[in-house]
């Protein structure tokens, strides 16, 4: 792999916490011109998660889900960021830092609120809190196919307007903030009955719903938030090879990728 100095623009990747078939994710952003990318596994990620540490990267992608230890078939191990992550991370956001949170990434750090209040929702693989509220353990279904549908105009959803279809995983889970811009909703019904819930998945009862109380989710797939200055996109689908070698799936994580990273997206963040 050619390590490109020249590249004008420069993506943090940090993963770890989840399984993923590596050779055909990293693949994606091998494949994908005009830029460089690189690889950072947690913990270590927490040690560039400041404004100076991060200074040489353009944008941070998020696919990983610290903050947990799994330990199956007993709840999982929940460890809070240490302090200088937390003030490194607001650092970042109140700099504008741009970013983008990936599938599983909508699970890290879920002792520490301001984490999801960046992204605007959780997946509770646990009942949890969030400011306070009670909520159930989130859900997940895969493979599922679904079709996704841009909500109005965005540059981020350019070249989709017809919508796409995949084979990925769902998530019913709650969005747990209103500012954001939605970009891409599902045609799936996101209730109780169609999808798992992940607190048996770690009690080593995959694909079982019993015991469990959710109600309806949001069908939401990808949208855009303002945390602090910083313009963010999350996007729940990339579960796999099949996702991550779809040449719409490829579009639409290029596309926001160039979008958080324009002078437009950081006006827009910093708008008052």
């Amino acid at each position: 792999m050619v390590i490109r100095y020249d590249a004008p623009l420069n993506l943090l990747v940090s993963t770890k916490g989840h399984p993923f078939d590596t050779p055909a994710f990293f693949g994606m952003f091998d494949d994908m011109r005009g830029m460089t990318w690189t690889h950072v596994e947690q913990p270590a990620t927490t040690a560039l998660m400041s404004p100076e540490g991060a200074s040489d990267f353009d944008a941070l992608l998020f696919y990983d889900v610290p903050g947990l230890q799994f330990k199956t078939p007993k709840p999982p191990l929940l460890i809070e960021p240490s302090e200088t992550f937390k003030t490194g991370f607001r650092g970042l956001l109140d700099a504008g830092k741009p970013m983008i949170f990936l599938h599983h990434a909508v699970a890290g750090w879920p002792l520490w609120d301001e984490y999801a209040e960046a992204i605007g929702t959780r997946f509770f693989y646990q009942p949890g809190t969030y400011k306070g509220r009670d909520y159930p353990d989130s859900g997940y279904l895969f493979p599922v196919e679904f079709t996704m549908t841009p909500e109005g105009d965005h540059p981020v959803t350019k070249g989709l307007e017809g919508g796409f279809t995949l084979t990925d995983e769902l998530y019913l889970m709650d969005m747990l903030e209103d500012d954001i811009v939605p970009l891409l909703r599902a045609d799936y019904a996101f209730e109780q009955d169609n999808f798992y819930s992940a607190a048996n998945a770690l009690n080593a009862r995959m694909w079982t719903r019993d015991g469990w109380s959710h109600g309806p989710g949001t069908n939401l797939i990808a949208w855009a938030k303002k945390a602090g200055n910083a313009p963010t996109v999350t996007i729940l689908c990339g579960n796999d090879a099949s996702t991550y070698g779809d040449a719409n799936f490829r579009s639409l994580l290029r596309n926001a990728i160039d979008w958080v990273t324009s002078d437009a997206a950081a006006d827009w963040a910093r708008a008052a």
